[in-house]
């Protein structure tokens, strides 16, 4: 779980066809922001929801029904699932009621592990096919299993790493990532634990209800915990001294072939950070890529299980961040 993100309102909410659902947490499907698990950009992130990527986005409410079963909501009020987020985020409580108008679909199961449980029904669990549906349900959705390597484990550490980026960026030796010469090819490596268990109970089956509180943020366990002990992270002193691994040097390519060939929305996101700088934010077919526009970037490949690789500032890097940042989508 990340830090911003807690126990949310767990009160008896009818969103749809009034049923009611116990609303748990929610979060955002816009091109500037949507759960990374889902997919490499926004049109890929809805369609793996079965939508079509709408340009104003979604708000994804999951909670659970009257049995337990565990449902998610999307809704097209992307700013009153924006409101309440921030409510939430504030440590204020917020009623997410959204009208049955803005209901586009219900989907069985969470997309995202949710370390809350609604008070006074069964445990989490995933509703019991539909008999009218004649074998055409769809499967529940499930978050990926953290014990495994993939796509949705390598951008979820990108998250993780985006939003512990001190905890990183100090491993690694300023003499050595802004050595002269430097090219933006890999200073050193780390590991990437995708234990996912550092912060607690995260599979949403915690038993304790919200009864209203809505604790640091939106109960939704979204990232791969990343080792956040300076000690437990390998830094650049001891990191292996062969050149950059060949996935490295792909994955830039690929990333200066967006400033010329615009890649899908939200492939690239552009966000706050400290001083003038921007966190960037992008993905492609096997990489993921986090970094600031004033500092150096941070890269995980699939074929690298659970491994950091930090790329050098250089001479090459701060122009093809500015201009990752030009074209990135930005939250509103």
């Amino acid at each position: 779980m990340t830090d911003e993100e807690g126990a949310v309102a767990g009160t008896d909410n009818t969103v749809a066809d009034d049923d009611a659902l116990y609303v748990l947490t929610a979060v955002l499907l816009t091109p500037a922001q949507f759960p990374s698990v889902l997919g490499d950009d926004y049109p890929a992130a809805c369609a793996a929801l079965g939508l079509q990527p709408y340009a104003e986005g979604y708000g994804l409410v999951m909670g659970q029904d009257a049995d337990g079963a565990r449902w998610t909501v999307v809704v097209d009020d992307v700013s009153l699932v924006a409101v309440a987020i921030a409510s939430w985020d504030c440590g204020m409580e917020y009623d997410l009621s959204p009208d049955d108008r803005s209901v586009v679909s219900a989907l069985p199961g969470w997309p995202l592990a949710v370390a809350v449980a609604a008070p006074g029904v069964a445990a989490p669990h995933d509703p019991a096919p539909d008999p009218e549906a004649d074998g055409v349900d769809l499967p529940p959705l499930s978050p990926p299993d953290t014990d495994a390597w993939g796509p949705a484990q390598r951008r979820l550490g990108a998250d993780a790493i985006a939003l512990h980026w001190a905890v990183w960026r100090e491993q690694i030796d300023d003499a050595t990532v802004f050595a002269p010469g430097g090219d933006g090819s890999p200073a050193g490596r780390g590991d990437a634990s995708t234990d996912g268990d550092t912060d607690g109970d995260t599979d949403g089956d915690t038993g304790e209800g919200t009864d209203g509180d809505t604790g640091e943020g939106t109960g939704a366990d979204t990232d791969v915990s990343v080792a956040q002990d300076p000690e437990s992270a390998q830094s650049v002193e001891d990191a292996p001294s062969s050149g950059p691994h060949p996935g490295v040097r792909r994955a830039l390519a690929e990333a200066h072939a967006y400033v010329e060939s615009p890649p899908p929305p939200g492939r690239v996101r552009s966000s706050f950070a400290s001083g003038d700088a921007r966190m960037i934010r992008a993905d492609g077919p096997g990489w993921s890529m986090v970094a600031r526009t004033d500092d150096i970037a941070f890269l995980l490949l699939d074929e690298v299980p659970g491994e950091i690789l930090t790329v050098g500032r250089g001479t090459a890097l701060p122009g093809l961040l500015k201009s990752l940042d030009a074209l990135a989508v930005r939250p509103s």
